[in-house]
């Protein structure tokens, strides 16, 4: 049920639950290890509110021709990341959550960058 916004960082992924995993938990797993989720209690948790930061699976559709396979589309608010860098939006993206045990495989297929996030980037420090 959640609307995305022109401010929100946009990824369809490729995703293979284990058996018995229902996509939609499947969906809901990688929006969280990729964004507010971890496995272990971290102090720093009762600070702030996790629901502004968390990445949120808003859509799930079946890969055609593909067994148990689903694009799970999942928007991440702008706030979770740090303004020009790359290696933040994608560390926090894909970095941690490849390893999910709840899932047999997992691909980033696309994403899309809205513009008010790369206007936030630099470019290179030395030139092309």
């Amino acid at each position: 049920d959640y609307e995305t916004k022109d401010t929100d960082i946009l990824a369809a992924f490729r995703v293979t639950p284990q058996p018995g995993v229902p996509p939609e938990e499947a969906g809901a797993a990688v929006a969280a290890e990729s964004s507010t989720g971890t496995w272990t209690t971290v102090w720093t948790d009762g600070l702030t509110s996790l629901d502004r930061y968390k990445g949120r699976c808003y859509n799930i559709e079946p890969v055609a021709g593909e067994e148990n396979q689903y694009i799970c589309y999942v928007a991440y608010p702008l706030d979770l990341f740090e303004e020009g860098s790359v290696t933040n939006m994608f560390t926090s993206i894909v970095g941690n959550v490849f390893g999910f045990k709840a899932l047999r495989a997992l691909r980033l297929e696309d994403l899309r960058i809205p513009t008010s996030y790369t206007k936030t980037f630099q470019g290179p420090p030395h030139g092309i």
